[in-house]
């Protein structure tokens, strides 16, 4: 990776769409040659794929809830069973598992309080919990979807 690398990541990050004349233009590079570049970041999992941001409010799912949760089981089958109890409910935008006092950290987006209720009652359906804490955001402070690049 070198500066132009960085840069034509850094624009793609803030802008998929951004044709590559004006990559090229921009990294003062010629088209094929800026073009081989996002290829070599592609075929190298770098750039793992596009995306377009959907406006949530305008999608009519403005809340967004997180919802904390604590096991009593810390199996491998649990886990997986937990994978595939989340996978298909796309109100469920983000998963992880964490250290600390919560185990599992999951943030939704939905119309209202009415749908969050469905979805956690669809998911105590499926699995046991020792404990599910949630949490409504009042208030985005902070939403990138760029990561840093200065570890590249």
């Amino acid at each position: 990776m070198d500066d132009r690398d960085l840069k034509i990541l850094d624009k793609l990050q803030l802008d998929a769409a951004i044709p590559v004349t004006a990559l090229a233009e921009s990294t003062n590079l010629s088209v094929s040659a800026c073009w081989r570049r996002i290829k070599h970041m592609e075929d190298s999992g770098l750039i793992c794929r596009r995306v377009a941001l959907v406006d949530r409010r305008k999608a009519n799912v403005p809340m967004t809830v997180f919802m904390g949760v604590r096991t009593s089981c810390h199996s491998m089958a649990w886990l997986e069973d937990f994978r595939r109890a989340i996978a298909d409910i796309p109100e469920i935008v983000e998963a992880y598992r964490l250290t600390g006092e919560i185990d599992y950290l999951l943030r939704l987006v939905v119309p209202g309080v009415e749908v969050y209720d469905a979805v956690y009652k669809k998911l105590i359906t499926r699995l046991d919990f020792a404990d599910v804490s949630s949490f409504i955001s009042m208030e985005e402070l902070k939403f990138t979807t760029t990561v840093p690049l200065t570890y590249v």
